[in-house]
């Protein structure tokens, strides 16, 4: 007789996909893919809490799409293509109707960009949910931190600062109304455009903690100084310069390109809706820098500060 465990798992999380290289896939101890020539393997893991990444009683659907759509950002700032994931699900109890949502939002997405669920684990505990994405990148075309040199522009896709001021809503029926709610309930993994900046940007990064934090990432990795335009932040940010730096969870890509790859970038990127903008350029030096402000009154998100 079957468990109720392993009940639920075949209802809501044991799919069809339509990958050929899934040899076996859920419902065994492990998985086994099949890696295509030429390619290098790349993964990603991230946990999102109840109370910590989303609020409490968040919609179930947005939480299955989100538990996936920050691993395939992640992806997005490597320039890699997702194949494979793994989701590891505690709950406080079996909620049928909890897990029909949950389950509709993950797979939505997986759907859009051809991910396979091929395992994980279910347990009871507090409303935790955490995926490993596997897929993959042509051997040597991985696009990392730490590539970012003197004179590169700095680009940065969408709005950042959106999620958060969406989130203030969600936490407070009292907050301005900003219409940007979608933005933190379900936003976009830039995979496509991460992908098409194969060979035209030196170093990318995601935006989860803050442009501000994440930049600095940037900076550390590849020994430079980025020197944020103003003018330009206040015009991709809506005028929310505090939310654009320190709010994270946008999930947009900030990236880096030399100015004798201009014309390929704009030749990538035409069409997109999503920008980019340029926000800065690459100096020598160490750190971040905004000409008449003072960066130390910024900080972005810290598990631990």
């Amino acid at each position: 007789m079957a468990s109720k465990e392993n009940e639920i798992i075949r209802r809501y999380f044991n799919k069809e996909s339509d990958r050929d290289d899934v040899l076996i896939g859920v419902g065994d101890d492990a998985a086994t893919v099949r890696l295509p020539s030429g390619m290098e393997l790349v993964s990603a893991i991230d946990t999102i809490v109840e109370g910590v990444h989303f609020p409490a009683h968040f919609d179930p659907g947005d939480i299955g799409y989100r538990a996936l759509a920050v691993n395939l950002s992640d992806f997005a700032a490597m320039g890699a293509e997702p194949a494979w994931a793994l989701l590891s699900l505690s709950l406080p109890a079996a909620d049928e109707s909890w897990l029909g949502s949950f389950s509709d939002g993950f797979f939505g997405l997986a759907g859009r960009y051809n991910v396979a669920l091929i395992g994980g684990d279910l347990i009871r505990g507090p409303m935790t949910a955490t995926v490993t994405v596997l897929g993959h990148v042509p051997a040597g075309m991985a696009i990392t931190r730490a590539g970012a040199q003197a004179g590169d522009l700095v680009y940065v896709t969408g709005s950042p600062g959106a999620a958060a001021l969406g989130l203030a809503k969600l936490t407070n029926p009292n907050a301005q109304d900003s219409g940007l709610e979608q933005f933190f309930r379900r936003p976009q993994p830039r995979v496509q455009q991460g992908i098409a900046l194969r060979g035209i940007a030196t170093a990318m990064i995601d935006i989860s903690d803050g442009l501000l934090t994440d930049a600095g990432h940037i900076a550390m990795a590849s020994g430079v100084r980025i020197n944020f335009d103003y003018d330009a932040l206040m015009k991709i940010s809506r005028g929310e310069l505090t939310a654009a730096f320190c709010g994270g969870d946008d999930y947009e890509i900030l990236f880096t390109v030399p100015e004798k790859k201009l014309d390929a970038l704009n030749a990538a990127t035409a069409g997109w809706t999503c920008g980019p903008g340029c926000i800065g350029k690459i100096e020598p030096g160490q750190g971040l820098i905004m000409p008449g402000h003072d960066l130390a009154a910024y900080s972005g998100y810290d598990h631990f500060a």
